[in-house]
Formats: C-alpha cells, sequence, structure tokens
C-alpha cells in the first residue's frame, strides 16, 4: 500500500456530520427500492433520487463530478457500475438494477448502493445479489474487529469479503479494478479498498477512518470494459452483475454503518457503537 497516501481521520462530532449524510442516502435507496417495477425507466429512478436529496437539503454527490450528469448510477444486468441513468432504459421484468447514490449535506458525504430485482428475476441472480450483501457485511465485520483488537489492516477488509465471495459456494466473478475507498468531506478520498487481497497489509484499521465498502461481483467472467460514454462499465463476457455499497465508521467503541438506517446494527450487533441506540 503506498506511503504517500493521505488519509482524513475524523473526530466524533464529524462523523456525526457524516451519519446525517448517509441517512440522506438512505432514504433516496429506500424510495427508488420502493419504485423499482417493470416499466419504470432509470431516468425517473434518478429523478426521484433528486428530489428525495434535495428535499433533505443536501445536494447530489454525483451530479457535475467530473462531468457526471446524473445524481444516480443506475447500472442494469451486464452493467457493473457507473451506467448514466436515461429515458431510454425501460427497466423490464427480470433485470437486476444496481443503483449508486451519494448525496452531500454540510461538507461531508454519504454513499451507498443497492441491487434490486425487477419483478420475478431467476434466483441465481438473486443468490448472487445476497453473496454481494453478506460479503459487504463481513469487510465490514472484519473492520470493526480490527479496529477494537489494535491490529487490524486495511487489507483486513478485502480478504474478509473474498473469502465470504468464494465459501458461498456460487462460482462469482470478483471484479478486479475497482472497489470501495475513503470518503468524509469528498467523496472519493484515500485508502483504496480492493475486493480481494492477502490480509495483514496497508494502513492501520484506526477510529476516525470512514470508508466506503463496495463489492461487486458478477455471474461469469470478472473481465470488464468501459463504454464509449466514458462512464459505463461493463462486464466484457456479457454475464449480469451486482454492485451494493455502504460508507462506514470506525469509532472506539465500534463500527457505524451511517448509510444504514439502523447503523449496522440488525447484521453487526454488539460491533455497533453506542451511538447508535439499540432498538428499545
Amino acid at each position: 500500500m503506498p506511503r504517500h497516501q493521505l488519509i482524513q481521520i475524523k473526530t466524533p462530532a464529524q462523523i456525526e456530520k457524516m451519519r446525517a449524510a448517509g441517512l440522506v442516502v438512505a432514504a433516496a435507496l429506500a424510495r427508488m427500492r420502493e419504485a423499482v417495477a417493470p416499466g419504470v425507466s432509470t431516468a425517473d429512478l434518478d429523478a426521484l433520487a433528486e428530489a428525495v436529496i434535495r428535499g433533505a437539503d443536501a445536494v447530489p454527490s454525483f451530479k457535475g463530478y467530473h462531468g457526471y450528469p446524473a445524481s444516480i448510477c443506475s447500472s442494469v444486468n451486464e452493467q457493473i457500475v457507473h451506467a448514466i441513468p436515461s429515458p431510454k432504459q425501460v427497466l423490464r421484468e427480470g433485470d437486476l438494477i444496481s443503483i449508486d447514490c451519494g448525496a452531500v449535506l454540510d461538507g461531508w458525504h454519504g454513499d451507498a448502493a443497492i441491487t434490486v430485482p425487477v419483478g420475478q428475476v431467476r434466483p441465481e441472480l438473486l443468490r448472487m445479489a445476497e453473496v454481494a450483501e453478506d460479503a459487504m457485511w463481513a469487510g465490514i465485520a472484519a473492520a470493526a474487529r480490527g479496529a477494537a483488537s489494535g491490529r487490524g489492516r486495511l487489507t483486513d477488509i478485502s480478504f474478509a469479503i473474498e473469502v465470504a465471495i468464494k465459501r458461498s459456494g456460487g462460482r462469482f466473478g470478483i471484479v478486479d479494478g475497482y472497489g470501495g475507498h475513503g470518503i468524509g468531506t469528498e467523496m472519493h478520498q484515500d485508502p483504496h479498498v480492493l475486493n480481494h487481497g492477502r490480509p495483514g497489509r496497508g494502513p492501520r484499521l484506526v477510529p476516525g477512518l470512514a470508508l466506503a465498502i463496495e463489492p461487486m461481483i458478477t455471474i461469469g467472467s470478472p473481465k470488464t470494459e468501459e463504454l464509449d460514454d466514458g462512464w459505463t462499465v461493463v462486464t466484457r463476457d456479457g454475464s449480469i452483475a451486482a454492485h451494493v455499497e455502504h460508507s462506514m465508521a470506525l469509532l472506539d467503541d465500534g463500527v457505524w454503518v451511517l448509510t444504514a438506517p439502523d447503523g449496522g446494527r440488525e447484521r453487526l450487533g454488539s460491533l455497533v457503537t453506542a451511538r447508535e441506540p439499540a432498538p428499545a
């Protein structure tokens, strides 16, 4: 891992602000999940996301980012990430869509993604989406345990994600070259978080570190190519992909999944910081 990385360590008060941005993203994704259906265009979902974000007095992180023209990335089937919403891309029964969404509130960013079936979807595709989700949570749990032990390193997250995917029983491709990242006053910060690799390497997992964890897997080859629009990344063999993501932060007493409505409590239990109240 390069030593010149500039990793932004946040205070608890700054992480509270990131939590507020994360909840805006969570609300936008929840609305889009409800809206996904045959006949809905990805442009419709984009408009819905922007309305939710701006209605919360936040700003879409993606819109205008290096010239990106929309508030979400809406990647359907063989599209892995960064697909631009379009009124011409209308969802059909059996599609699988990955929706990536970001918001900035009071100068702090939230970033998360979900993969959603459109109507009745082939069971193996649902299983792939489930494996991606489980792998993401395995990575977050590894970060929490590593920080608590004082011995955790960045690639412990990568290793946990890879192991979860490989132990799932499926033969899924782990997309190379794309992964998670630091997040804070910018949407993309150091360090880069791969979804595979050996454990025990890279920067230490310490309180104040905030990361976006985002596995991307395919039901075929992990090889990719970028389309002529300069954004959309697709599988080279046309196989269908899944992409999920949460932003999380490490605190002295645990992890906080900033873009999960419950802070990660359901999936992580006692690993979650006391700043996220336990359910009554």
